[in-house]
């Protein structure tokens, strides 16, 4: 019953949330609504996102430097699973609640926590086949031996046949990881802290959300991988300013594609005109 739960949620019954339409102005309204979310909890902000800093600075000292891109690249594949506290933090801001960094961790006691868990397992496990993929790729073309410094490394990169080579084929394969983890992840981690519906319907729901909106999705998974890739610079210590922002952008796009639920599972109901 356990395991029904975490695919279905709490009913065992299979859930079609209502799936809206979406336009550019959808999208800048919700990067707007992020924004202005960071701005009134920046403190918090900053609390929850330390890590990826601190973590991208560990790995710049490192030799380990072809794999620098992976790493910035592939945060936009667990960054929706990092973000469930940014989530969370919006939802009680949009309820006028109170909007104290402990409330990020209210997320431990919802219902839904162990669909939340599996599906963070999910993209844990696509993000680190992204890095063994790339990894594979580097040394298929270059050999099993590391560059030495960052120069040789960026001269190898721009100026050889191999360094062309891992450039557009690398982003290439990364493209499709990325399309796989939008597909599955653009509304399912909101969805999850919304209402338990489990994480197979999570995930069905954003595949038809991205389905039903493709253009604006992938205008959304542009802007998203647009904005981590400028977040790295330099050290990765944008992205402590990045993730909120795109974290809190991402519960009100949630908010503007997935029509409000009214089922008894819900982990809050609201109707707001707004939406």
């Amino acid at each position: 019953m356990a395991s029904l739960h975490v695919i279905a949620g709490a009913s065992g019954t299979w859930m079609r949330p209502t799936i809206r339409k979406i336009e550019v102005a959808d999208i800048k309204s919700a990067l707007t609504r992020g924004l202005d979310d960071f701005w009134t909890m920046p403190s918090h902000l900053v609390f929850l996102c330390l890590i990826y800093p601190i973590v991208g600075a560990c790995l710049a000292a490192t030799n380990a430097l072809f794999l620098l891109y992976p790493l910035a690249s592939g945060f936009a594949l667990i960054g929706p699973f990092a973000a469930i506290g940014l989530y969370e933090l919006s939802r009680r801001r949009e309820l006028g609640m109170d909007i104290s960094w402990r409330h990020a961790f209210d997320v431990l006691s919802s219902p839904a926590l162990p669909s939340i868990l599996a599906l963070g397992l999910l993209l844990m496990v696509i993000f680190l086949c992204w890095l063994a993929t790339a990894q594979a790729l580097y040394v298929s073309l270059f050999g099993p031996d590391p560059p030495q410094s960052y120069a040789q490394f960026s001269e190898e990169l721009f100026t050889t046949a191999h360094g062309w080579a891992l450039i557009i084929l690398g982003n290439a394969i990364g493209f499709v990881f990325a399309a796989l983890v939008l597909s599955i992840s653009a509304v399912s981690f909101p969805l999850l802290i919304d209402r338990d519906v489990g994480a197979a319907v999570a995930i069905h729901t954003s595949v038809r959300a991205v389905l039903a909106n493709p253009v604006m999705m992938a205008l959304w998974g542009f802007i998203v991988a647009a904005l981590l890739v400028l977040g790295t610079i330099p050290l990765f210590i944008g992205l402590a300013v990045v993730m909120p922002i795109l974290g809190h952008a991402t519960w009100h796009l949630y908010r503007k594609v997935v029509e409000p639920g009214r089922d008894e599972n819900q982990f809050i109901v609201r109707e707001d005109a707004a939406y």
